[in-house]
């Protein structure tokens, strides 16, 4: 019985401290904000399309992901995405933009420890071992497939 009094009174200390939140501007923001990227990415594209007339589309579409990779990861490493990510949540995550998010941050967050034990070691800790490894491994299959 008198677990079920702690059990009631913790349960009741945590729904007190337990950050109320706004669901439809969290939900609002988080549909913009992720269009944004969308229309950002499709306009970089359109861009390479119109500048480059010879570039096959697929070749157009590699460049907009590394654009957009290169830009979040510009953005984390100032500080901006992050403010970006607070305020549209998921909008931010859900894109490509998010995977690069998620890369940077533990990089920069570990960069003190070294390159070895802090940078590389804490990607592929945060960032997920296959996704990390599996990008990895496609370079190095594509700069063989490119060379022999």
């Amino acid at each position: 019985m008198e677990d079920k009094k702690r059990n009631q009174a913790y349960n009741k200390y945590v729904q007190a401290k337990i950050p109320k939140t706004r669901a439809w501007p969290t939900l609002f923001n988080s549909f913009w904000i992720g269009g944004l990227i969308c229309v950002l990415g499709q306009g970089i594209n359109d861009l390479l399309l119109l500048w480059f007339p010879n570039i096959s589309e697929q070749t157009a579409w590699a460049l907009t992901l590394v654009t957009l990779i290169f830009l979040a990861s510009f953005l984390t490493g100032i500080g901006v995405y992050d403010k970006i990510g607070k305020f549209a949540g998921g909008g931010s995550i859900v894109p490509i933009t998010g995977f690069s998010n998620s890369i940077t941050s533990p990089a920069i967050e570990f960069k003190h420890e070294g390159i070895v034990y802090g940078i590389c070691v804490k990607m592929f800790t945060i960032a997920g071992p296959v996704i990390v490894f599996g990008v990895i491994a496609s370079m190095l299959v594509g700069l063989i497939y490119l060379f022999v």
